[in-house]
């Protein structure tokens, strides 16, 4: 699948806390759109936040792929139990039945291993990231076996929380644009991109705010 982003002209760093961009972009967003401005005043006190592993937030993504939100934290929740420490390493010492009994389907424990084997080996650019374009990063990502463009983008969005990242292929986001301003009716990726042209630079905050409309808990890879 494909979808369209746009890079930040500053590349945001790696952080743990509050976006540092967050307040403006709310501000940005409640002057531009009336309904981002009702969807913001309605999930007061919760934001975007990382997890500050790399390698966690990209091994949830590919967990997380085409199940749901609930069932991918079920799979996730039985799959970390299976180590101490959720590191490259420590998937790549697991058995493989152990890894198909937590609920991962043969091809997830093949682009988890892939992932893990990349990471350990230093096959990735981990400390430049912060410093390269989005488009730059989802390039380098989608190499790995597994990682399509929704896990590159989940990544510049929960890992390093890009501000400008409009992911196109997710179905949350389609689904709440459609019931947030289209009464329910079918929206096409176009229809989303057009829209969000009001919602630049910020169309990650804007896209946080439309999941928080179908599930008012955060999602956290």
């Amino acid at each position: 699948m494909s979808a369209t982003i746009s890079g930040s002209p500053t590349p945001a760093p790696v952080a743990t806390g509050l976006p540092g961009y967050w307040g403006e972009a709310c501000k940005h967003l409640s002057r531009r759109d009336r309904v981002m401005k009702k969807l913001i005043a309605s999930h007061p006190g919760v934001a975007l936040a990382s997890r500050g592993d790399a390698f966690t937030t990209l091994a949830r993504s590919v967990v997380g792929q085409q199940i749901s939100v609930k069932a991918a934290q079920s799979v996730w929740t039985r799959f970390e139990a299976l180590t101490q420490t959720m590191t490259p390493q420590s998937v790549l010492r697991l058995k493989v039945d152990d890894m198909r009994q937590a609920g991962l389907s043969a091809r997830k424990v093949e682009y988890l291993v892939d992932l893990s084997l990349r990471f350990s080996s230093d096959a990735l650019n981990v400390a430049l990231w912060p410093t390269m374009s989005d488009e730059d990063i989802v390039k380098e990502l989608v190499a790995i076996r597994g990682v399509g463009r929704w896990t590159a983008e989940m990544f510049l969005i929960f890992h390093l929380m890009r501000p400008n990242v409009l992911p196109l292929d997710d179905v949350g986001l389609l689904n709440g644009v459609s019931r947030a301003y289209y009464s329910g009716e079918p929206v096409s990726r176009s229809e989303v991109r057009e829209l969000a042209t009001s919602w630049a630079p910020y169309s990650t905050v804007a896209t946080w705010y439309i999941w928080r409309s179908l599930d008012p808990v955060p999602v956290n890879y």
